[in-house]
């Protein structure tokens, strides 16, 4: 978010990464709908503590997920949460999900700007 909209495409690089949908992809439409899948579980399940969009990264059969997350929960609450939506994405999606989250005390310290 640290640019401004008509400059995301030149400077910014996308929330999604796949190689799905080149010439001759496997699975272009199930790769789009799992994004969209992880993204309203994610955000239904750590509810009003995603500070940032959340980053999908595809590698081989691995899926990573990112994401900046307020830190107003007690660590135990936390780390039950990573726990959960990894086992159960990784049972939905049939492949092994690693959530790799940073967390921050205030709303304020995620700073957003334009160049």
């Amino acid at each position: 978010m640290a640019y401004p909209p008509p400059r995301i495409a030149h400077f910014k690089s996308w929330n999604s990464w796949n190689t799905s949908n080149v010439v001759d992809g496997v699975r272009p439409a199930e790769t789009i709908f799992e994004d969209i899948f992880i993204r309203k579980f994610l955000t239904g399940t750590w509810h009003n503590l995603f500070l940032s969009e959340i980053i999908i990264k595809r590698q081989h059969n691995l899926i990573r997920i990112a994401g900046i997350v307020l830190q107003s929960l007690p660590p135990r609450k936390l780390y039950f949460l990573i726990g959960y939506s990894e086992e159960l994405l990784s049972y939905w999606l049939q492949c092994p999900v690693k959530l790799e989250l940073q967390t921050t005390p205030n709303r304020s310290d995620v700073t957003f700007k334009y160049i």
